[in-house]
């Protein structure tokens, strides 16, 4: 598990979702600062998730999304070793409280103890469980109208160590369904990176191009979020066979 740090520079990041080993190898070899292991919008295991730990290596940050704001799901995904999670639909400080108090050990919180790929099976557990409250990395996901509304108070919750925007359910919670665009969703994300500067937390956005993200990263963005392996290989299936099958037109 890797010890926090103060970011001083993008740490540019892209999603793991389809659960196999070989996409999370490529993904390390690649250079990328961390990964988001989505088990939110895949059909991602536990067992997968620690698989792509392992082969994840200790290079690259190693953020699990959880599939909810759900203690059980939390203790869970943190003994599997990763570097920290990432809670969605956190709408308001007692959501952002929970999250706190469900990823950190007794007296801070009330995570269960247990001994797993986390405490290396055991042979660590000591110096695991005195370190962990410090070290792992909580990020919860701002993606909501509500959230925007509530965001001072959100923001006031001790523990949380990043935010996380997400553009496309915001939009759709704004009656602007994928318009992340939209100059009333820019609106609440600029209000949401105002308020992270002003508060001194690091925040994260997604961006399905790099070019969607220029503005965000020249703008402070710490934890810049590109692609998802899913459609990335798709796309280039797709353009591949679409490129062959114009060729054999003519």
């Amino acid at each position: 598990m890797k010890t926090k740090k103060t970011f001083d520079k993008p740490m540019i990041g892209t999603i793991f979702s389809m659960g196999a080993p070989q996409v999370a190898e490529m993904i390390s070899d690649a250079g990328f600062d961390w990964v988001m292991i989505d088990m939110e919008h895949s059909t991602l295991s536990l067992d997968s998730v620690q698989v792509a730990l392992q082969v994840l290596g200790d290079d690259i940050i190693k953020i699990v999304r959880v599939p909810g704001n759900d203690e059980i799901w939390i203790k869970r995904v943190l003994d599997t070793g990763c570097d920290g999670i990432l809670v969605p639909m956190v709408n308001n400080s007692e959501d952002a409280l929970k999250v706190v108090k469900c990823s950190s050990y007794p007296t801070l919180g009330k995570r269960s103890v247990g001994v797993a790929r986390a405490h290396k099976f055991g042979s660590i557990f000591d110096e695991y469980i005195t370190t962990a409250n410090n070290d792992l990395i909580i990020m919860i996901q701002v993606e909501h109208v509500d959230s925007v509304r509530n965001i001072d108070s959100i923001l006031a919750v001790k523990g949380i160590d990043s935010i996380f925007i997400g553009p496309y359910d915001l939009s759709a919670s704004m009656g602007f369904m994928g318009q992340v665009d939209h100059p009333d969703v820019r609106a609440a994300i600029d209000l949401i990176k105002m308020k992270c500067k002003k508060a001194g937390i690091p925040y994260g956005i997604f961006g399905s191009t790099p070019e969607s993200l220029e503005k965000d990263m020249a703008d402070g963005c710490t934890f810049p979020l590109c692609g998802v392996d899913a459609s990335i290989l798709s796309g280039v299936y797709w353009e591949l066979a679409q490129k062959l099958a114009g060729k054999q037109k003519t």
